[in-house]
């Protein structure tokens, strides 16, 4: 009897992982809190991260220059539209805010978020705040000169901290 209550149960838990595949909240230091018209959280009504939980829905990379920085970069995090699935927002728009308060919105739909990444390592290490860190939105903007406008520069935030789904 036990046998179809443990098939039970990892059926179940296999297709909640889908809808949503949240790390469970951190212990370590919070670096990202995702909070307003989102489905999937982990402490109280908002969705939070640490470096690990963020490293653990997986990362992409980005090899390309910036106008903030000399030279080719190559950038690594979890790109924007998997933490949106992880936290099971679909609709709306983003408003990503950084330590200093500055916030930009992003709409959901745009396209061109799906090459985007909340980088969190910069050539290979950990992104200090004085190195536009510990989080930054980054484009491919060598991969695609559609990200070289003033609308994709004013998203790039650095030092982000949150990001509000808003509808």
């Amino acid at each position: 009897m036990l046998r179809p209550i443990l098939v039970a149960s990892f059926v179940l838990g296999a297709s909640a992982q889908s809808s949503g595949s949240l790390p469970p909240a951190p212990h370590d230091r919070v670096i990202l809190t995702v909070s307003g018209d989102i489905g999937c959280t982990n402490q109280g009504e908002d969705a939070v991260f640490d470096l690990s939980g963020l490293d653990s829905l997986g990362s992409d990379v980005i090899h390309t220059t910036t106008k903030w920085t000399e030279g080719r970069q190559i950038f690594e995090g979890v790109r924007i539209d998997t933490l949106l699935d992880a936290v099971c927002a679909d609709a709306g728009t983003l408003r990503a805010i950084a330590i200093n308060e500055y916030e930009v919105g992003i709409p959901l739909d745009d396209r061109m978020l799906e090459g985007a990444l909340i980088a969190y390592r910069r050539n290979g290490a950990p992104m200090t705040l004085r190195e536009k860190g510990p989080l930054w939105i980054v484009f491919p903007w060598d991969q695609d000169d559609s990200f070289r406008n003033e609308a994709y520069y004013s998203r790039s935030v650095w030092q982000l901290d949150r990001i509000e789904v808003i509808e």
